[in-house]
């Protein structure tokens, strides 16, 4: 079978590995990239082997060799573009979040289930080696009907600056970013479930924590420590129709002893945490007895994730699979982040 012709829009720290992935990939032929700066597409270019680089990503999109696309711009253009790369024929892996609201993914899903177009949403997570197996569990009835989840990622001093930390461009802090995937995870291992409800507070106590200078951060090229206008941190309960319940906390900024991150998911049957390790909680014969699968990553790394998410983007396009992540995916988990922020701005806990 013929290799999918890729082009890569962007060319920030998410489209490296982006290109990585592909570049490794037997069955993936980077074509083109694109980013408004022409001097950084072609570095990218010429480091991952692309044969054209443009400065303008409609002209990505109308080179007729590029068969699919990977977007990895900022938020505010995640919808514009990954709607552009669909109705110009393009399949699209578009990075997370997929929209910043509402209205913006129910415009996407309607395009691509209006085309016979692929869309896979970047939720990497999904594709770790320790998710794919705690999935296989969960999905063989190893922990039985999951009713609870908890997903924890805490930065004491984590925002990275510039866009992420600018509301108008992000859609928001910690919850967008770094949140989503945790919610993500924790929704796709409980069966991904309708949420109905939602009760949220969202903090803006501590700003950016740029006067923390013993930590280290990854801070984006743009950063200004003057400017911030993002939350510190978020937490929720979101209720569910099947009566599961989740309970989330996330954040760039908090006075905690450590960075951590809980990603836990609990049966009647049995539990799981996957993160910081993959373990299971399972009782036998009148014991609990904790299981620790053995695979070869059970960190919460990204590296492994994305030539797994980038092969199964290939292989759905080839007709080998389906996608881990469609639309309607990113769909449900924009529409769960815009009720958190909604009840966090209301006060009040919220029906969806």
């Amino acid at each position: 079978m013929a290799r999918v012709k890729i082009g890569v829009i962007g060319t920030g720290t998410i489209a490296q590995f982006h290109l990585d992935a592909y570049a490794r990939n037997p069955e993936a032929e980077l074509v083109a990239v694109a980013d408004m700066n022409l001097d950084r597409a072609r570095a990218a270019a010429d480091a991952f082997g692309a044969r054209r680089a443009y400065a303008d990503p409609a002209e990505l999109l109308a080179d007729p060799e590029v068969e699919a696309v990977s977007i990895c711009t900022w938020n505010d253009s995640h919808t514009r573009w990954a709607i552009a790369a669909v109705q110009a024929g393009k399949h699209v892996l578009v990075e997370k979040p997929m929209s910043r609201t509402p209205e913006e993914a129910a415009e996407l899903q309607r395009v691509v289930e209006g085309s016979d177009r692929i869309l896979q949403v970047g939720f990497v997570r999904r594709h770790s080696p320790n998710a794919q197996v705690l999935k296989t569990f969960i999905d063989n009835g190893d922990l039985g009907e999951v009713y609870y989840a908890r997903a924890s990622l805490i930065r004491r001093a984590g925002n990275p600056g510039g866009w992420f930390a600018d509301k108008s461009i992000s859609g928001g802090g910690p919850l967008i970013d770094i949140g989503v995937h945790v919610v993500d995870l924790c929704w796709y291992l409980m069966g991904s479930p309708t949420a109905v409800t939602v009760s949220a507070n969202a903090y803006t106590r501590l700003g950016n924590r740029s006067n923390v200078t013993t930590l280290p951060r990854y801070t984006v090229s743009d950063y200004d420590p003057t400017t911030n206008s993002v939350e510190d941190m978020v937490n929720a309960l979101v209720r569910f129709d099947n009566g599961a319940s989740m309970l989330l906390e996330v954040s760039y900024s908090l006075h905690a002893v450590r960075d951590s991150i809980d990603v836990s998911v609990f049966g009647d049957k049995g539990g799981a945490q996957l993160e910081p390790e993959l373990e299971i909680a399972a009782e036998r014969y009148g014991s609990i007895v904790n299981q620790i699968p053995q695979i070869a990553s059970r960190t919460f790394e990204m590296d492994p994730g994305f030539p797994n998410e980038i092969a199964n983007f290939i292989d759905t396009i080839q007709g080998r699979a389906q996608s881990v992540a469609p639309v309607a995916h990113g769909a449900q988990i924009t529409r769960i982040l815009a009720a958190i922020y909604a009840s966090a701005e209301a006060g009040a806990e919220i029906r969806l």
